[in-house]
């Protein structure tokens, strides 16, 4: 169940948003505000998981309120002001929806908070964790659930991590030695300090390099033995 609280300084909003999240069981409204000092009540006393928040509201905006927060709960702004876009995602807000949304763009920015849930079920101390070969990364402010079979190769870009799958690339705030502990081993193989591959991905062994669904990836010179020892070796 996530609890929300709408605040907004409108009543055919609250109205809206309601009617909105009755279609959805797993949101539990906990309170409306109308300004921000009656929504800093709220969020004191009680225990808010998202809060859809208006900026333009008496004597303080929006995001003025959000930053008095120390530890503020997932945002989604509803507003009818594009032009605060940038600054919200600066706040790392979860979405921007900018007035009249629909009910389908209002259910993709709730869904952005379901997959935050889910994704912190299943991992623990900024940790990843598998379970049924799967697990949640996170990418561009994002979860995005993650199959083991549809990764071809992972590669360390920095103090970033470059997930390629087989549809798409996915930048992660995770270091390359999280998923060598993550993922199995029988799977996947560290042949580089930059890189790691899905064995089963691999369509060819030449030189120092492996080609792996038209990427070609270096292989380390301290890391053959591992090569070797793939391709039946001593």
């Amino acid at each position: 169940m996530i609890t929300y609280c709408i605040i907004d300084d409108e009543p055919i909003a609250h109205r809206i948003i309601e009617g909105y999240c009755a279609e959805l069981p797993y949101l539990k409204k906990i309170g409306n505000a109308y300004n921000p000092m009656e929504a800093s009540v709220i969020v004191t006393r009680e225990k808010i998981d998202l809060i859809f928040l208006d900026l333009n509201m008496p004597k303080m905006t929006g995001f003025e309120w959000l930053k008095t927060l120390p530890k503020p709960p997932k945002i989604i702004v509803t507003t009818a002001h594009k032009e605060y876009a940038l600054e919200g995602y600066e706040l790392d807000i979860l979405d921007y929806l900018l007035k009249p949304f629909s009910f389908p763009r209002f259910l993709k920015a709730v869904n952005k908070v379901h997959a935050y849930e889910q994704a912190s079920s299943v991992k623990s101390a900024g940790n990843l964790s598998l379970e049924n070969s799967r697990f949640f990364l996170k990418g561009d402010k994002t979860y995005h659930q993650i199959r083991t079979d549809d990764i071809l190769f992972i590669e360390a870009y920095g103090n970033y991590t470059k997930v390629f799958l087989t549809e798409e690339m996915i930048v992660s705030h995770e270091k390359i030695s999280a998923f060598e502990d993550l993922l199995p081993k029988e799977n996947f193989l560290r042949i580089h300090k930059s890189f790691m591959v899905a064995t089963n991905k691999i369509e060819r062994i030449q030189g120092n390099q492996i080609f792996l669904n038209e990427h070609k990836i270096p292989i380390g010179q301290t890391y053959k033995s591992r090569i070797n020892h793939l391709l039946g070796g001593n």
